[in-house]
């Protein structure tokens, strides 16, 4: 039996910049995607504390060091510049195999840089 279960997490990140007229997607500093194991393309959930909107996107990696997260198209309307968001990636696995998996989770500090 297979599971999903989380892979990687950017716990509490500000968004930056928001693109109505784009294609869609999140576009997330490369310094994050780096240190979460995340890859452009990859299908994530985003996670708004500021008004608990959820959805589901794909990643555009951003300028290394930017700091940038910006919210492209029809998501622009749910998320906009200075919430807080959560952005988490799942994996699917064998049961048993996800019983020890260990998952990559970021906690950037202001200004959605990595804690040194």
């Amino acid at each position: 039996m297979y599971i999903e279960v989380i892979k990687s997490k950017i716990h509490r990140i500000k968004i930056t910049q928001a693109e109505l007229h784009y294609v869609g997607s999140i576009t997330i500093d490369e310094d994050l995607l780096d240190a979460a194991n995340m890859i452009e393309n990859e299908k994530v959930q985003v996670l708004n504390l500021n008004n608990g909107e959820r959805l589901e996107t794909y990643i555009i990696k951003g300028k290394r060091g930017s700091g940038v997260v910006c919210m492209n198209g029809p998501a622009a309307r749910k998320m906009q510049v200075g919430d807080v968001v959560i952005v988490i990636s799942y994996a699917s696995m064998d049961f048993n195999e996800a019983k020890t998996w260990k998952p990559s989770l970021v906690f950037p500090e202001e200004g959605n840089k990595l804690n040194k």
